[in-house]
């Protein structure tokens, strides 16, 4: 079989050497031919990730049978998007395998355990995101950034509550 390698980390303080050799080694052990080594470094949410299109555009040529990555969330962490592009690795008769979680999508059990995985990476996701945005209620000085920790500046005008689906009262002309 034919692999493409997929490598992704989210800051340029950190590098791909790590997941690059665990795929190498996988795909030694499994006498897997290496098609080539995709790497990004961008964060996972990101619509854009060069090597990643990239490498989709070359299994929509049928240049590789399957995508390995070391683990799910690499490739992405939103189920949906993530069953989309099963779905489309599928069509192309291209194998997804992460090789941590000791997923293949060529049996029915991968497959399931893919789809399980995918929606607990999601709902830990969505648990941090909670976190995040009830510290920044609490705690106003959360949030600083540069070398002087000034506080972030606020765009347009007074803001009442986070975005949670509550809309801020109107202000009534008196």
């Amino acid at each position: 079989m034919k692999v493409a390698i997929y490598c992704r980390v989210s800051t340029g303080d950190q590098n791909t050497e790590h997941q690059e050799k665990a795929l190498r080694k996988y795909c030694e052990v499994h006498n897997y031919e290496i098609y080539k080594v995709y790497s990004d470094v961008i964060t996972g949410t990101s619509q854009s990730r060069p090597a990643f299109n990239e490498m989709l555009n070359d299994m929509r040529k049928y240049k590789f049978n399957a995508i390995a990555v070391v683990k799910l969330d690499r490739l992405g962490r939103s189920l949906k998007h993530l069953l989309s592009l099963i779905e489309e690795f599928k069509n192309k008769g291209v194998h997804f395998i992460a090789v941590d979680q000791n997923l293949d999508t060529s049996s029915s059990t991968g497959i399931l355990i893919l789809q399980v995985i995918g929606a607990i990476a999601e709902f830990e996701r969505n648990l941090i995101s909670e976190r995040t945005k009830a510290a920044l209620v609490d705690n106003p000085h959360v949030g600083k950034r540069g070398k002087d920790k000034k506080p972030r500046q606020k765009r347009g005008g007074k803001r009442d509550t986070l975005d949670l689906g509550i809309k801020p009262k109107k202000e009534t002309n008196k």
